[in-house]
């Protein structure tokens, strides 16, 4: 008849009843809120029918007027012959953690990321407020649709199935990218974390998707990368562990190898020469470092065998969120300006006539065979000396300064 004849002491802690005020009167009628009690008399009617019930949640007012949520298993009750002589009702008071999900629900609804949930088979049952306004899709259209095959395209569904089949298994993952249509049939690029969602025993219950919209950064990646693969400069890069990630076309010009013979190749062991590879690696560490470097000159082999002079830019590369992920160097083909400058030393160190020069701070960095033979100082005793303090007579030392001071300053003396 569904008349109370079982009620333990937990119960009564629980509800606010005694024992005396439950006993022989109706659950249903006097102790279950009127939108649940037909629900609650459908698991006591099926029980008495033999057919129990697991995990069954309703809300139940305590004496104090205060509503409780409780998970019940509802049990047929035997006698010894076998006879259905009514239920047994064992219950847990889930008040805290329907609050707390309710919380956890609220927080994600609002987040400012799109996060979505599947269940163990990978239908959906979570979808917030952000992933409705970038895929235009209501929780009404997606609820309980299966992910991967209404709203994943067709070449990405086994790699986004296989990325929420290892977080069923506990192997989660993070910063996989994939692209996701939008109800108006644009295609988003999205950045995923994909969480393993258990309950209060530990069971893996679904999936828990916490996704970043990078559409925009990708187009901004695809067009830096194009302006750097058609830049007028060969432009090299290295990940962290210096192998190669950017080759340009110039780079390909330049020295031979295309793109496919030196990705992933390590830059410095097998394109350097032996015996410049320590200090070629000293720059990329210190731009990995975030100490960027400037006109370094340096050697490269080209895939024919011929040597070039490179001077390089070398510059720390970082991702969105300032971490060194590799070095980007742009180089300089300085082969002919080095060798018309060792022709232009050549014929100052032939010449038949004295030649000297001074650096802006009238320091000897010039000083040729003639010179040498003149004067009888050779360059080892006069260079990085000062050609005015050290080698002009003092009373001749004020006119020669002026003339070099001159002639820095553009104005130059016959």
């Amino acid at each position: 008849q569904g008349c109370v004849n079982v009620w333990n002491i937990c119960a009564r802690k629980l509800v606010g009843y005694s024992t005396e005020e439950v006993m022989g009167h109706s659950l249903v009628k006097e102790f279950i809120t009127k939108d649940y009690q037909s629900s609650v008399q459908s698991v006591l009617d099926k029980a008495l029918d033999g057919v129990e019930t697991a995990n069954f949640e309703f809300p139940l007012i305590t004496k104090a007027g205060a509503r409780m949520e409780v998970l019940l298993n509802a049990t047929t009750r035997r006698n010894e012959h076998g006879k259905v002589i009514g239920v047994v009702g064992i219950g847990q008071d889930i008040t805290g953690r329907i609050a707390q999900e309710r919380e956890y629900a609220k927080l994600i609804d609002t987040a400012n990321a799109p996060i979505f949930g599947v269940d163990t088979e990978g239908r959906v049952n979570v979808w917030n407020k952000c992933a409705r306004k970038l895929v235009g899709y209501t929780p009404d259209e997606v609820m309980g649709k299966n992910l991967v095959k209404e709203f994943i395209t067709d070449e990405f569904k086994t790699a986004v199935q296989a990325v929420l089949d290892q977080a069923l298994h506990g192997a989660e993952t993070a910063n996989f990218e994939f692209p996701l249509i939008t109800k108006a049939g644009v295609r988003l690029e999205v950045l995923l974390n994909a969480t393993t969602r258990r309950d209060e025993q530990g069971s893996v219950i679904g999936v828990v998707g916490i996704g970043q919209d990078i559409t925009g950064r990708i187009a901004q990646e695809r067009e830096y990368s194009k302006l750097i693969d058609s830049a007028n400069a060969p432009i090299f890069g290295v990940d962290t562990l210096g192998k190669v990630t950017i080759w340009n076309k110039n780079a390909h010009k330049l020295v031979g190898y295309s793109s496919e013979e030196v990705m992933g190749q390590n830059l410095v062991e097998q394109f350097i020469t032996p015996e410049h590879r320590a200090r070629v690696q000293s720059v990329i560490d210190q731009a990995l470092a975030g100490e960027e470097t400037a006109n370094f000159e340096f050697p490269l082999m080209t895939k024919a065998g011929i040597r070039l002079e490179v001077l390089l830019n070398a510059t720390t590369r970082r991702d969105e969120q300032g971490n060194t992920i590799g070095v980007v160097g742009i180089g300089q083909d300085i082969t002919g300006r080095l060798a018309q400058e060792r022709e232009y030393t050549r014929l100052i160190d032939t010449a038949n006539a004295p030649i000297f020069g001074v650096d802006t701070q009238g320091r000897v960095n010039v000083w040729n065979k003639c010179a040498m033979r003149l004067t009888g100082y050779p360059s080892e005793e006069v260079m990085g000396h000062s050609l005015v303090k050290e080698f002009i007579r003092k009373e001749h030392q004020e006119k020669v300064q002026d003339v070099i001071d001159q002639t820095l300053h553009g104005e130059e003396t016959a």
